[in-house]
């Protein structure tokens, strides 16, 4: 079963459009949405939760309209940064979130308060990066979500906090029915969690893939330069050169260049995103490696 399905959906916003995207996020996966920054995947996600509307195209959420309120009762938020009011405490931002949902769990939310040594009573303003995330989270959880969306969760934050962060997505998929969906441009973190991948680029969905699938597809291939000419080339997604020689990315059974004087490697997120984007825009790739 699918928690949410994009179904041909497009918008234009300025001089930006997603056109014609597609892709589902499976129930009791960690859905990673990579791609440069840029690439839509904010928009994307303002979608899903009725921020901006889509001018084409359908989007569910359990089968039901992404509109429909009581299916928003089963959702939890964590944005890139804490959008609350600044002079607000904790506890005075509980007294107005708490009853917007008919599950808040007050034990759940005293847990998470405690466990993420967040101040009750101090001003978000004076909150730390890190604290503003740790906070977002709590309001997050503490109505237990069926569905957790995160919107570039570990940008901006030292590596403590961001291994505790995956550790806790980690716990949290011990219930069979927790799907999350995290949008990042830091591949390195869903290389650890995540079960499923799509990739987005300039509004387009480039490749859709269960982590599990994509190691057996895809393999990182080195060898020298000489090994390239017309035809080899057109076997690969992506190819880098240097004086040293050549790193490309291959899709398929890598026994069929074994008459080649190559080296096989596993391949990483970074390395499919960076290599399919290189394909479709050269330039972009760049900025992201």
């Amino acid at each position: 079963m699918n928690t949410v399905t994009f179904d041909k959906v497009s918008k234009k916003r300025g001089g930006f459009t997603i056109n014609d995207m597609s892709f589902t996020i499976p129930e009791g996966y960690i859905t990673g949405f990579i791609g440069p920054n840029g690439s839509g995947k904010t928009t994307a996600i303002q979608m899903l939760m009725d921020i901006v509307h889509p001018d084409e195209g359908n989007i569910e959420i359990y089968g039901h309209s992404y509109k429909n309120h009581q299916t928003k009762q089963h959702i939890g938020f964590v944005y890139d940064d804490l959008y609350m009011y600044d002079d607000f405490t904790i506890k005075k931002m509980k007294a107005f979130i708490a009853p917007l949902y008919n599950d808040w769990n007050e034990e759940l939310f005293n847990h998470y308060l405690e466990q993420f040594e967040l101040p009750y009573k101090k001003k978000l303003k004076k909150f730390s990066k890190g604290m503003k995330m740790k906070c977002s989270l709590l309001f997050a959880l503490a109505h237990e979500p069926d569905f957790l969306i995160m919107d570039e969760p570990t940008a901006g934050l030292d590596p403590i906090f961001r291994r505790e962060l995956l550790g806790l997505l980690q716990d949290l998929m011990q219930n069979d029915r927790q799907t999350i969906f995290l949008s990042t441009h830091i591949t390195t973190d869903l290389d650890q969690i995540s079960d499923k991948i799509v990739l987005i680029h300039k509004g387009k969905v480039l490749l859709e893939i269960l982590k599990e699938e994509m190691h057996e597809r895809f393999h990182i291939i080195k060898g020298k330069s000489e090994l390239l000419d017309a035809d080899t080339r057109r076997l690969f997604i992506g190819i880098d050169e240097t004086e040293l020689g050549f790193t490309a990315l291959f899709e398929g059974n890598p026994e069929l260049l074994q008459e080649f004087d190559v080296i096989t490697e596993r391949v990483t997120l970074e390395d499919l995103m960076y290599f399919y984007i290189k394909r479709n825009d050269p330039y972009a790739a760049s900025l992201t490696s």
